[in-house]
């Protein structure tokens, strides 16, 4: 990722609406997951600046390790009180083999160049238990891609049959794949694909403070999403795409 993107992340991971839905969302699929078996030993691979790997630790007090290649986000994660950090790449994890009972991605494998993604999914499916979970978070469709796509140094995008052959090909079952962020798609269609053409500037961060009635306007949306998904309903498109596997 576009080291620049850290500052970035750091100031709005808390209250942008982006994230606060995402992490709605997430939770609302979590949850289940935890409640149904008491995972021992959980790991973010690639955790940004950590905030998420905070929230789930704080959620569901469960003992979670996270990696990830960039050290600005490290340094950041360590400010968030993480203690079990370490600098490794995720095609190279440094953990051997079934270490883990629960592994979390969220929009890693993206920045892999396009056909590189099996490294990745190979560590990953490497380094879980037998029965273990993983969770995987990617951005989806490539009509959706955009000037923040390009910033972020963003690689590749995916549907939900390439992102669940991806799972399969490396021994994983896989158990639900849903779109998110579906009910925004007609806006962020016209945005990327029409306005920002037109407009013909540069790549720049998406995360950029907004009012706070838009703030809360578009974090709804989410929000009823998060209802949907919770309830084991599906989404047949979307700006994201979440995988859940069993190995």
């Amino acid at each position: 990722m576009n080291p620049a993107e850290f500052s970035n992340i750091a100031s709005a991971e808390e209250g942008f609406w982006w994230y606060r839905g995402m992490r709605r969302i997430m939770f609302r699929l979590l949850d289940p997951l935890f409640a149904a078996r008491p995972f021992q030993r959980v790991l973010e691979a690639g955790c940004g600046t950590g905030h998420f790997a905070k929230a789930v630790a704080g959620r569901y007090g469960a003992p979670l390790c996270a990696i990830d290649l960039g050290w600005p986000g490290l340094e950041q994660a360590r400010r968030y009180g993480l203690k079990r950090l370490a600098q490794a790449d995720v095609a190279a994890l440094p953990f051997a083999d079934a270490a883990f009972d629960l592994v979390l991605s969220m929009d890693v494998i993206v920045h892999f160049p396009l056909g590189e993604e099996d490294r990745a999914m190979r560590e990953l499916a490497r380094i879980l238990a037998p029965s273990g979970i993983l969770v995987l978070r990617v951005a989806a469709l490539d009509a959706l891609r955009s000037r923040h796509s390009q910033f972020a140094h963003e690689r590749q995008r995916f549907t939900r049959g390439r992102v669940c052959r991806l799972a399969e090909r490396h021994g994983l079952k896989v158990l639900r794949a849903t779109y998110a962020n579906s009910l925004l798609l007609p806006v962020a269609w016209a945005k990327f694909r029409l306005w920002e053409p037109f407009l013909r500037r540069p790549p720049e961060s998406g995360v950029q403070g907004v009012s706070p009635w838009l703030d809360r306007l578009l974090y709804q949306p989410l929000s009823w999403e998060s209802h949907w998904i919770g309830a084991g309903r599906n989404l047949p498109l979307g700006q994201s795409l979440i995988l859940i596997a069993e190995k």
